[in-house]
Order: structure tokens, then sequence, then C-alpha cells
């Protein structure tokens, strides 16, 4: 992918090294630092000015990374494994109740079989998922679970009037406070895509900045819906103007949308977070979101991170898999990898 002026992105950007994650002891697991918040910088809009993303050279790298061969045998255990611990553990439904968020936050501690993990000599390495995600009302419902579970994974919340982001502002900034009083330590907000559309980017840019503000020590996490922004130019300027205005991820979809995380979408925007890193050693996250259901999909986006951003972005403070069915086919997966035969559906629990 190429762009011009200051945003570069070649179409090569293949990161040297082996496409293995690495032993389990390089995972990592459990409890993790997201103290640090991204501070943002000024509104830049020249540089937002000069951007045109290369679509044809983008297409072509899409293509190369699904074309990858996948890891096998015990290198694709450890990566599974991998992929367990940047999951967002997510429900997003109209019938959530406070019995399927406890049932998702005991599967989000214990996301993996015990037995499993033992035959992988994992089971004392405190695996978990990433965090769980779930609506404004039902964040007191996942905090009072995971305290019961004895349990500190992150309760994360969208906002900002969810998945549309068609409300008042000043309803949108109350409704990230309410969630963080509640106990929500990320917000997932939704921008509003009129702005990027019409190209307002000041504003934009604006609104994120208030949509920090009222997140005080919690972490921004910016929702683009990438499949209605019209171009891969506009996803570009999108992810910078959210990286201006202090996110700490940028995020593909909201899975609502009917395109989510496509490659070509996640190739602009990794390319973006490489860009802001090199002009101001900023570094931020990335979420992909939305249709990711597979194992097989798991491997081929950390397979990405790893050759657009290096090994330093494969760790759930810099790369989260939203996903909501994702962690049911890993667990079969590793199922299989240690016992050679495929799980019924009652060999395991799901969330």
């Amino acid at each position: 992918m190429a762009t011009q002026g200051r945003g570069e992105a070649g179409a090569g950007g293949r990161r040297k090294g082996s496409t293995e994650a690495g032993s389990g002891s390089q995972l990592c697991c459990g409890l993790f630092d997201m103290s640090a918040h991204q501070q943002g910088t000024e509104l830049d809009l020249s540089w937002i000015s000069k951007i045109q993303v290369n679509k044809p050279a983008v297409l072509r790298r899409a293509e190369q990374i699904q074309a990858r061969r996948p890891v096998k045998k015990e290198w694709q255990a450890a990566w599974l494994l991998k992929a367990v611990t940047c999951i967002d553990l997510t429900t997003l439904s109209g019938d959530d109740t406070a019995s399927n968020v406890q049932r998702l936050c005991y599967k989000a501690k214990y996301p993996i079989r015990e037995d499993l993990l033992k035959a992988l000599n994992m089971h004392d390495k405190g695996i978990t998922t990433a965090a769980v995600c779930v609506y404004p009302a039902r964040v007191c419902d996942a905090v009072k679970a995971l305290k019961a579970a004895g349990c500190d994974i992150p309760v994360a919340s969208v906002a900002t009037g969810f998945p549309a982001g068609q409300t008042h502002l000043k309803t949108r900034l109350e409704e990230i406070r309410l969630a963080v009083e509640d106990g929500a330590t990320e917000i997932d907000v939704v921008i509003n895509r009129t702005l990027v559309l019409t190209g307002q980017w000041k504003a934009l840019y604006d609104e994120i900045r208030q949509f920090r503000k009222a997140c005080g020590e919690a972490h921004l996490k910016t929702i683009l819906a990438t499949g209605e922004l019209g171009s891969l130019t506009n996803v570009y300027k999108a992810s910078m103007i959210a990286m201006m205005a202090g996110s700490d991820f940028i995020k593909t979809s909201t899975g609502k949308e009917t395109v989510n995380a496509t490659f070509p979408v996640a190739i602009v925007m990794l390319r973006a977070i490489r860009d802001f890193f090199w002009k101001t050693g900023n570094k931020v996250g990335f979420k992909p979101a939305g249709g990711i259901r597979s194992a097989k999909d798991s491997l081929v986006w950390l397979s990405l991170i790893k050759e657009e951003l290096g090994d330093e972005w494969m760790k759930p403070e810099l790369f989260r898999i939203g996903a909501s069915t994702l962690l049911a086919d890993i667990e079969r997966q590793i199922y299989h990898h240690v016992t050679g035969r495929y799980a019924a559906y009652h060999d395991l629990p799901m969330s």
C-alpha cells in the first residue's frame, strides 16, 4: 500500500523473521499493565490533507497475507493460546441478562478447559481473555461477576450511541461517564460517521477529545465503523484523527455493519498506527472486530500484526480481537491438538 504525503505505507511492509509465536513461556497471560494512556497530539490537518491510499497495492498485500500457510502442530497451539489472551470476549445482544453476562465472565476467566492446558503444560500460566465487553447497562453485572470469581479481567463497555453513534453529543458523553462510574475500565466508543463522510476532520477530532476526557482513567478504544466510511483513504484519515485525539486503540467495526473487519481495512489502519508511531513515538493499539469466528482467522490476524508492527504489538496491551464465538472454535482446535480428535458439542463448556 502506498500513501502520498507524510503518511507513507509502502506495498511491501513485511517484517523479517519467523512466523512462530514463540514458546508458551512467552505468552502474555493473566494481568497486564494498561495504566498508561496515549495522550494524543495537536490536530495536524496538513498531514491529513496529503493522504491518498493506493487501493490496488492494499488489495495485493491483503491477498498475500491470506495466502500464507498457517503454522502447524505445537506452534499452532502456541499461537492459538496467544490469540485467547488477546480476545475481548463480547456479548452485545438485545436479550443480554445478568445470568449470561455471568457465564461470559466465567468463560473469560477459564477460556480453555484445565485438562487441555495441563496437557500443554500451560495450566499455571494464568491464561484468561484480555477483557469482557458488554453494553453499558450490563457493566455492573460484569464487574460483580468478575469480583465474585476473584478475577481482575478488565470490563469494557461500548458507548456513545453504539452502534450508530447518532445520538446527541451530550447523551454520548454521559453514557461514557455512567459506564466508568459503574466500573468499566475500557470504553469502546463509536464515531459519528457523518463527520468522516463530509470531511469535518476538526469536528471529529474535537468529539473524540471530549470522549477522551469523559473516559478519565479508563482506556479509550475508538470504533471507526470502517464499512461505512466510503473509502480506504477515509479509513486512514479517520484512524489518524482518532490517534491524534488520544485514542488508546483504534477498532475496525461495531460488528453490526454489513461489512466489518477486513484485511484491506486492517492494513490501512495498521500502516496509520505505524506512521503515527514513527512521527510521535506514541504506540496505539489495534482491535479488529466483527466476523472473526474461526481459529484459522485468528492465526491470520496474528500473522498480520507480527508482519506489519512486529512482536511488540502482539500482546493485549496493543492488540485485541473483538469476538463472541471465536473462543469456542479455538478451544475445539486445542482439544483436537491434545486428543487427536474433534470435540463433540457436550465436550466443551460454552460461554
